[in-house]
């Protein structure tokens, strides 16, 4: 507890990391729900060390794609896609043992609203930004394995309402729905990662039910 707060993210993250390999090398497909998308860097350790070198398909209302030097507010939360390619602070990222992967092997899904800083770094960037996440049902997918993470805040708010940061705009439930369902027709998820909805502002349930719903289609 007395350490820094990204060294005491490696001791969170490193059973996320085990599981996952573990599981890989057992047939399975490990599914992590966390309460943000710096888990995913466990996620890709873990993949790692089962030796699958996946695409990542990240579909989310931000970009997740500041550095310190781009973020407005410092929140780590929106650090974690730029830190899994090699920018930023790499404190966790070597903590894991993971190799920063290549910017081409990422598909970033909507990211409506991006920093300005990170809009640019975005652009520039070798990662595949798609603007709607409809377009994942009639792009070429590339050959091998897929690690899909799924940000619930991607929905539109009308269908999730339960979030932490909405953003305005985004999919319904059904365009999701039948992205996933292409995604899972695959047959080449190795992963699967979500960040959930906030349980504190569900109070009839309903962002909940249409989450798991949701995950269910990869599952």
């Amino acid at each position: 507890p007395t350490a820094p707060t990204l060294q005491r993210l490696i001791a969170l993250y490193e059973p996320i990391a085990a599981f996952v390999a573990d599981a890989v090398a057992s047939g399975e497909r490990p599914v992590s729900v966390a309460g943000d998308c710096v888990a995913t860097l466990g996620v890709l350790a873990g993949l790692q060390r089962a030796g699958v070198a996946a695409t990542v398909v990240w579909l989310d209302a931000h970009g997740d794609f500041n550095t310190p030097e781009t973020t407005p507010s410092g929140f780590l939360g929106g650090m974690p896609l730029a830190m899994a390619v090699g920018r930023g602070d790499q404190t966790v990222v070597r903590g894991l043992g993971l190799t920063p992967i290549a910017e081409s092997q990422v598909i970033l899904s909507d990211a409506r609203d991006l920093d300005p800083g990170e809009r640019e770094a975005v652009a520039e960037s070798g990662v595949t930004h798609l603007r709607s996440v409809e377009e994942l049902l009639t792009m070429p997918l590339p050959d091998g394995p897929l690690y899909v993470h799924f940000d619930c805040d991607v929905l539109r708010t009308a269908d999730v309402p339960a979030v932490l940061y909405p953003a305005a705009g985004g999919p319904s439930t059904d365009e999701v729905r039948a992205v996933l369902r292409r995604l899972a027709g695959t047959n080449r998820i190795a992963a699967i990662s979500l960040s959930t909805w906030a349980p504190d502002l569900d109070e009839d349930g309903r962002s909940q039910t249409s989450v798991l719903d949701l995950l269910h289609e990869l599952t």
